[in-house]
């Protein structure tokens, strides 16, 4: 058998040969065409009409007026990373705050369009996502760092809030805050940043919240109350726990903690708590917020009378020796600390700040028997004082920033322990206290001697941390939240600045 090939030598032409990619223009669909010029221009418009005024605003607007690179958009549209910081937002009402300060339901509507390939004229694949782009990275930006540092700085709130001079130049304020804390700078925001683009946004987003407790047990209280005042409260507190300082109260060990509102002291040594009522600066001259260390104690301590308290109650006084002998107080060149005569002392050189006036020490003496030190820029300290009756009144703020204690006998026990009991009877006898700790009857006993005792200085070995805080839900003894009345009115200062974020 044989096979005959047989071609018939007939060309076909490939219609397809000529055709350039210019032939599949009229294919696109313009509503899905993703320019990035288009996106850019759109941000620069949402940055120029955004009048947001916080530190994370800020940021944000100068990230993309600076041409960075996109951070939630790319040409294939938005990925999971939006689902994960939209689990986050959709919580903030849970804070006490509106979602709508974190733009969560712009957001949403957005994401839908994107997914659903929803786009029109006036919502345009380029408009969308630019929207997109840049509010994910205001919310991100705020949410992340008002939960890693607070939605308020108390140092900028507190130390502009009672004016200390005022001219038609310059206004100055009292200093109120002082505790060393953790703010956001430009390395936070650069690590937030890459963190979107990292692929642990989740871990990232977990890492910034609050790390105190207290801060969830309020959290869940906010659930239980309707009351508008209480809520407020209770997310002024809330907000103080998210603030992140350097010395922090320890769980373990010993430390002192005055709480102002409560107008009470706790002197804390694990599960051992000695609580006694203290005086305060009054809402005018107010005991200022710091952390420090307590490494020193006076006993019948000599007072260095400020010159806030000179020019308003002594000065009018100067050259009157029966003044100053009643109340032990005495004159001294500041340069040489020589004693001057009272008599020749006048008032424009008391106001002039080159004299000290100085109260003995020992009974009567307003800073009391003892007096305990620590390093701060206000010179305010943890004192006794003359004047017991002060501890029988509800409002307890009646000093010019300096702390009164009730027991100060037993605090200087709980500073120094049990180790030392001589020094501890020697401190009794040198505060005129019998043994039971009890103040002896100095005016009406003749028995005991009138002498002026002197100064006599312990050190601290183990310097005992101290906070003087102002939380108006503070945990009492028992472990449960007491309410205390908004003394100073920071609560008001910090509502104030937390009402864009709030319901």
């Amino acid at each position: 058998m044989s096979t005959i090939l047989v071609s018939c030598n007939k060309k076909t032409t490939n219609p397809n040969k000529n055709i350039t990619s210019d032939a599949f223009s009229k294919m696109k669909m313009q509503k899905y065409s993703i320019r990035s010029y288009h996106i850019r221009g759109q941000i620069d418009s949402l940055c120029k009409y955004d009048k947001d005024s916080t530190l994370t605003d800020y940021r944000v607007r100068s990230y993309y007026l600076n041409r960075k690179p996109f951070l939630w958009i790319d040409r294939n549209g938005i990925d999971k990373r939006v689902d994960t910081l939209l689990v986050y937002l959709s919580k903030v009402e849970d804070m006490g705050f509106t979602e709508k300060s974190f733009s969560v339901k712009k957001i949403r509507y957005d994401v839908e369009r994107v997914r659903h390939l929803d786009f029109d004229s006036i919502n345009d694949i380029n408009i969308v996502l630019a929207r997109l782009e840049y509010r994910l990275t205001k919310a991100y930006l705020r949410y992340v760092t008002g939960q890693r540092f607070g939605f308020v700085n108390p140092a900028y709130l507190f130390n502009k809030q009672d004016i200390l001079e005022k001219d038609s130049n310059h206004i100055s304020y009292r200093k109120l805050y002082d505790v060393r804390m953790q703010h956001p700078g430009k390395k936070f925001f650069s690590l937030a940043l890459m963190e979107i683009g990292s692929g642990s946004l989740t871990i990232f987003l977990k890492k910034v919240q609050p790390t105190n407790h207290h801060y969830y047990e309020l959290k869940s209280r906010l659930h239980q109350v309707n009351i508008q005042s209480e809520r407020l409260k209770i997310m002024c507190n809330m907000e103080r726990y998210r603030w992140r300082v350097k010395q922090v109260v320890p769980e373990n060990g010993k430390y002192i903690l005055v709480n102002i509102p409560a107008y009470r002291l706790y002197a804390v040594d694990g599960s051992n708590v000695l609580s006694m009522r203290i005086g305060c600066g009054a809402p005018k001259t107010k005991t200022p917020l710091l952390s420090s260390n307590i490494f020193r104690m006076d006993v019948n301590p000599r007072w260095v009378v400020p010159m806030s308290i000179v020019k308003k109650d002594i000065s009018r006084h100067a050259g009157n020796n029966a003044y100053f002998d009643k109340r032990n107080m005495f004159i001294t060149y500041k340069k040489t600390g020589e004693k001057i005569d009272v008599a020749k002392v006048t008032t424009s050189m008391l106001l002039g700040g080159d004299y000290r006036v100085i109260q003995e020490g020992g009974e009567g003496n307003s800073l009391g028997r003892i007096i305990f030190r620590f390093p701060n820029s206000f010179s305010v300290y943890l004192h006794d004082t003359s004047s017991k009756e002060v501890f029988d009144r509800y409002d307890r703020g009646i000093s010019h920033g300096c702390v009164r204690v009730e027991q100060p006998f037993n605090l200087a026990k709980f500073i120094l322990g049990d180790n030392d009991k001589k020094l501890l009877d020697n401190i009794k006898i040198a505060m005129g206290l019998d043994d039971q700790g009890l103040r002896k009857e100095y005016l009406n006993n003749e028995n005991v001697p009138k002498k002026r005792v002197k100064m006599r200085t312990v050190n601290v070995k183990l310097q005992i941390p101290l906070f003087i805080t102002y939380y108006t839900l503070y945990k009492d003894e028992s472990g449960a939240f007491e309410s205390y009345p908004d003394v100073y009115g920071y609560d008001r200062e910090i509502s104030d600045a937390i009402k864009p974020f709030m319901k």
